[in-house]
């Protein structure tokens, strides 16, 4: 293990390209919520940029102290528990195992998005080509850590310069050379809706405002995956997660502000329907019209007569878009391993597979993913609406966890120059819980209606099963808690045969039972029709075997009820003694032949596993069935006797 921990430089593509890649969405959508009121309210557009900038700087600093105080990879979720108790933690890790389905549900439909913008073909299926990319991305993580952090690193980072690039060229393009053009969606008119159609004013404004902010803070969306995640920096694993952290916090503040800048400058347009929302120059009807995001629209514009740098900034954001999902499949694996040590969930997710990945986690993350992807169609516009909620619970949450973790700590600290640096980190905390607080309370104002409140049905629902899961484990740990009663051993095991037809499968569960030297042993058979019932006391007969042969009749041709009426009965007559069933069955070679055959001895042992002092005993006979084996048993025993040996031993 100590062998895949990732240094810096791949830790940041591994972990940080979540935040990193929401610029490609979160711009558009704080420019899409304006379009509701028209393109005056683009005005606001820069303003509300910079509110989310502030956001992200202040949720940077905050869990750059969390990285340092907690080491484990628990996150915010191990920072709830250990200050604030179990109910506050368990809120945490159900907002966060939301909206990790979420992440990779938004990233990868976004960028199927981009991929029908740069190429034509791929219009009309963004749903299948995000399914292919979510399990593209399992793959890649269930062959570890080590490959998929070095896979990514590359286009990660072919992304993050490519960016800079076409910004710090159309920034220096309009301030120091001949100006930008303007975008092709800049002379299409926007239809504001009727609440704005006297002007962008009013309370209907400020919420509108309000709602734009929350929806541009899907830019914070993935921070927590670097708290997650520090188990797989190299030591010194604190100081290199908060490096990491700033230098995140850094690209993705200069890159988002830079494209809402650019955005403005060459006056594009996006808006939620376009159909309905957009008019052409003189008021036409759009017909066929696709709409490119501001990071297409801008390239655009910037790369007009280098028409490879067009190409290079859509295809490299539509990879990091999927790459950015593999935050998520870093952070949801290791939470549902930590959550299932601690007993919330199941035993399955803290199992590490061949290749040192948390399999399960991966594979169900997989799969919820892509369901909301179905479900959703693979809009990003719908999907970004139940988006956010999670993250800033659990910001709120931690920060909360975090103020009390230095509180405590200064409690007992006397060495002034280390209470200083407590004393910092908890005013860090303390801003960045009144700065997450805030905002927490927007979005769930601005967004319940438009999707938040699914969000907080699957994190209720989370909530209740994780309890529900722990609760379980406590009372079978309770119950299997050996004490001095377990050493009484039973006064009595009687045991019962199962026997429907008198073959070599029933024979050795005879000869089984008998070797067990019980203290009563008889053979039952349920009777169903009286011609078999007779044929085989018969045999039973002829053979003159050493037990009795019991016959319950069943007028009904239930085969399952009277074995387990009359091993209860067994048991009833004897409490301080034990019934053994004897189940004689015979095993296919291949797992299709399981179909041509009934499954009564199945049935018949999940009916008697739930019966009190009753012991089920399987007792396999394994079949030939492959076609060689049959081959060679045909030789051996069915030839006519006579045949001379050959050289091989047989006959």
């Amino acid at each position: 293990m100590g062998e895949t921990l990732l240094p810096k430089r791949i830790a940041l593509p591994v972990f940080a390209s979540d935040p990193l890649s929401s610029v490609a969405y979160s711009p558009d959508e704080i420019f899409l919520t304006l379009a509701l009121a028209g393109v005056t309210a683009y005005t606001f557009s820069w303003k509300i940029a910079i509110v989310v900038g502030f956001v992200m700087l202040a949720v940077v600093l905050s869990y750059r102290q969390n990285v340092q105080a907690y080491q484990s990879g628990g996150g915010d979720f191990e920072v709830a528990g250990a200050n604030l108790g179990a109910k506050p933690a368990l809120t945490v890790a159900s907002a966060l195992l939301v909206d990790y389905v979420l992440t990779v549900a938004v990233s990868i439909s976004s960028a199927a998005q981009y991929l029908a913008t740069t190429v034509d073909v791929a219009r009309g299926h963004e749903v299948t080509i995000a399914i292919v990319a979510v399990v593209f991305l399992a793959a890649m993580n269930l062959r570890g850590v080590r490959e998929s952090g070095t896979a990514f690193a590359i286009p990660t980072y072919i992304f993050i310069f490519s960016m800079l690039g076409m910004v710090a060229w159309g920034l220096g393009q309009h301030f120091l050379g001949g100006g930008l053009g303007r975008a092709e969606s800049a002379d299409l008119q926007v239809v504001a809706e009727p609440q704005f159609a006297d002007g962008f004013a009013g309370v209907a404004a400020a919420f509108l405002l309000l709602r734009a902010f929350a929806s541009g803070c899907a830019t914070l969306t993935g921070v927590e995956a670097i708290a997650n995640g520090v188990p797989a920096f190299r030591k010194p694993k604190g100081k290199n997660a908060a490096t990491t952290l700033a230098l995140l916090g850094a690209i993705a503040i200069t890159l988002a502000m830079s494209i809402v800048a650019l955005a403005n400058i060459i006056h594009a347009q996006v808006v939620e329907d376009p159909a309905h929302q957009l008019r052409g120059p003189n008021g036409e009807q759009l017909v066929d019209y696709h709409q490119a995001p501001l990071v297409g629209q801008i390239a655009h514009v910037v790369f007009d007569n280098f028409p490879p740098g067009f190409f290079v900034i859509t295809l490299s954001t539509g990879l990091i878009l999927v790459l950015a999902a593999n935050t998520a499949f870093n952070g949801f694996p290791v939470l549902a391993s930590i959550l299932a040590k601690d007993g919330y969930a199941p035993r399955a997710f803290a199992a590490r597979g061949d290749r040192l990945a948390y399999s399960n986690g991966i594979v169900i993350l997989a799969g919820f993913s892509i369901l909301l992807i179905v479900a959703f169609n693979a809009e990003v516009t719908r999907l970004i609406q139940l988006y956010i909620v999670g993250v800033f619970v659990a910001f709120t949450i931690g920060q909360t966890g975090m103020v009390r973790h230095w509180s405590r700590l200064l409690r007992d600290e006397r060495d002034p120059v280390i209470r200083a640096k407590m004393q910092t980190s908890r005013l860090i905390n303390a801003f960045g819980l009144s700065v997450t607080g805030i905002v927490l309370v927007v979005v769930l104002i601005t967004k319940f209606t438009h999707g938040a409140w699914i969000s907080i049905v699957a994190m209720a629902i989370a909530f209740l099963l994780m309890t529900g899961i722990r609760r379980h484990y406590d009372n079978v740990a309770l119950e299997l808690a050996a004490d001095e009663r377990d050493r009484v051993l039973p006064t009595r095991v009687h045991a019962i045969v199962l026997v429907s037809k008198l073959h070599k499968p029933t024979l050795r569960a005879l000869a089984f039972a008998q070797a067990t030297r019980p203290n009563a042993l008889e053979a039952v058979t349920v009777s169903t029709t009286d011609s078999d019932t007779a044929d085989l006391l018969k045999q039973w007969d002829e053979r003159n075997l050493p037990m009795p042969l019991k016959v319950l009749h069943s007028p009904y041709r239930e085969l399952i009820r009277p074995v387990v009426e009359y091993a209860s009965a067994i048991r009833d007559a004897n409490p301080r003694g034990v019934v053994a069933v004897y189940i004689p069955e015979y095993v296919v070679g291949r797992w299709w032949e399981q179909f041509l055959h009934n499954q009564t001895a199945l049935r018949l042992k999940g009916r008697l596993l739930f019966t009190p002092g009753v012991m089920v005993i399987s007792v396999p006979y394994q079949l030939a069935s492959g076609k060689e084996r049959a081959e060679e048993l045909r030789e051996e025993y069915w030839l006519a006797p006579g045949l001379r040996r050959g050289s091989d031993g047989r006959r």
